[in-house]
């Protein structure tokens, strides 16, 4: 070539550029995860000797020192399988506890009902007679109580319930707020009812509206269980509402503020006071921050991403054989054109790779947003190993081995054996490859098209039921 600085480097090397990924970049648990590598290395284990990886991730980096790479594949597909591990032990512990907490049967076939309040439980229980097993389903009701016992406990609720509603409120006498107005309340199995003399001043939710004198309210509860009832007619007072000494504070400096802004709108900025009842204000403002949903959702997606790992690798290396696939007619033809110029297969090949490398090779086509062509810098990368040193035969299969398809293994076994044996026929059967490279694509290309129409089915078949649809309802909204 002309100019070696563009196919070759100065001082001979053809190692393309390796793979650096600094710490920040590493997955959790990357030092376990690369001990246990080690460690299973050294003993020979067969858990990171897979074939098919180490092939693919030979044809995706191309020059590259492989074990290095395969390292780094590995320790990161180990610490992302340790990452989901330890999730996956941390939800079973906590599944394990919930299970043995909901666990109803203890030794001797006692079951226990439970509390009132935890309602009808289903159980499943597991009968062995002798060598025979069964399985029955059983509904547990929680335990009733007796005529005794709900007087008892009604007594205790209707003496207790002027308490149990107060809410915010100090006293019945005086209630300025809502009160808890339940529907049942906690330690009792009854159904709690109430009504109210005045629902516009107290509603049956306990909502208190403010008044601007004291109002009596006659507030009735009603107690129901299993046909049974109690009840108790409670004297309210709902009062104008008193506010603490901090709470009129608050309030004066709300009224405050408001009226500042509405004064200040003509202004372009609103300078808030630093001071108030001679104490000093520190302000700052409430933002919402969604930075953990972020962090959850970043997690998320980045175990996603590493359980992909393998499907990613392989889906790279089969857009790389198609794209190799590709360009595989145009190299041919093109070599053939250089030949029977008169151009020896050296010189060929580094013309191809210096067209290639003045377009601006594979990093300016992606970033023109073109498809990559693996196959042209594949040829760039044996013309750097010829700068090198190595054999003229030695590169070709080089070349070759590197695709990994037959149709680039045939060309180099072409080439070589042209080096070897001084091949006359080499137009002719570089003329024959290229009819049987157009040939395939135009092979590839039908099959494309098939699957093609094949994956249309769907969609085709979604709008066939969206018009039947749109058909049908009018037609059975006249019947």
């Amino acid at each position: 070539m002309e100019k070696q600085g563009e196919t070759g480097r100065k001082d001979g090397s053809c190692t393309r550029k390796k793979i650096c990924l600094g710490k920040a970049a590493r997955p959790p648990f990357y030092g376990v995860a690369l001990f246990l590598y080690k460690k299973a290395c050294i003993r020979r284990l067969p858990l990171f000797a897979s074939r098919q990886v180490e092939t693919d991730l030979a044809q995706l980096h191309p020059g590259e020192n492989i074990q290095w790479v395969k390292m780094e594949f590995y320790v990161r597909k180990l610490a992302l399988s340790l990452l989901v591990l330890t999730v996956g032990i941390l939800f079973g512990v906590a599944a394990k506890v919930s299970a043995g907490s909901k666990a109803l049967l203890e030794e001797g076939g006692i079951l226990h009902r439970g509390a009132y309040e935890e309602g009808e439980k289903e159980v499943v229980l597991e009968a062995r007679i002798q060598e025979e097993c069964q399985e029955f389903r059983i509904c547990l009701a929680p335990r009733e109580f007796s005529r005794e016992e709900l007087e008892e406990l009604a007594v205790q609720l209707l003496e207790e319930i002027p308490g149990q509603i107060l809410g915010d409120n100090q006293d019945l006498g005086q209630v300025y707020g809502d009160l808890l107005l339940e529907d049942a309340y906690g330690g009792y199995p009854f159904e709690v009812e109430w009504e109210s003399s005045r629902p516009d001043v107290i509603g049956s939710s306990g909502v208190v509206g403010v008044q601007k004198e004291p109002i009596q309210v006659a507030l009735k509860a009603r107690l129901l269980y299993q046909g049974y009832l109690w009840e108790r007619t409670l004297d309210v007072t709902v009062a104008p509402p008193a506010l603490s000494p901090q709470e009129a504070e608050h309030h004066r400096l709300q009224e405050f503020l408001l009226a500042e802004e509405q004064n200040g709108r003509q202004r372009e900025d609103w300078t808030l006071p630093g001071e108030w009842n001679g104490r000093q204000i520190q302000w700052r403002q409430k933002v919402e921050d969604g930075s953990s949903l972020l962090w959850a959702a970043a997690l998320a997606v980045a175990v996603l991403v590493y359980g992909m790992a393998d499907r990613d690798l392989h889906g790279r290396l089969e857009r790389r054989r198609k794209a190799l696939k590709r360009e595989y007619p145009d190299i041919v033809h093109q070599l053939m054109l250089y030949i029977g110029a008169g151009m020896t297969i050296r010189g060929a090949f580094q013309r191809m790779a210096e067209e290639y490398e003045k377009k601006g090779g594979g990093k300016l086509r992606i970033q023109k947003g073109m498809a990559a062509m693996p196959g042209h810098e594949e040829m760039v990368y044996t013309c750097r190993e010829l700068f090198s040193g190595i054999s003229e035969g030695a590169a070709y299969e080089h070349f070759g081995r590197r695709t990994g398809l037959q149709e680039y293994i045939r060309l180099s076994t072409l080439l070589m054996q042209n080096l070897k044996r001084g091949n006359g026929t080499l137009l002719e059967r570089l003329q024959e490859e290229t009819q049987k490279a157009n040939e395939e694509r135009l092979q590839q290309g039908r099959k494309l098209g098939e699957e093609a129409g094949t994956k249309l089915l769907i969609p085709m078949v979604l709008m066939l039921a969206i018009v039947m649809i749109v058909l049908m309802i009018p037609a059975f909204a006249t019947i």
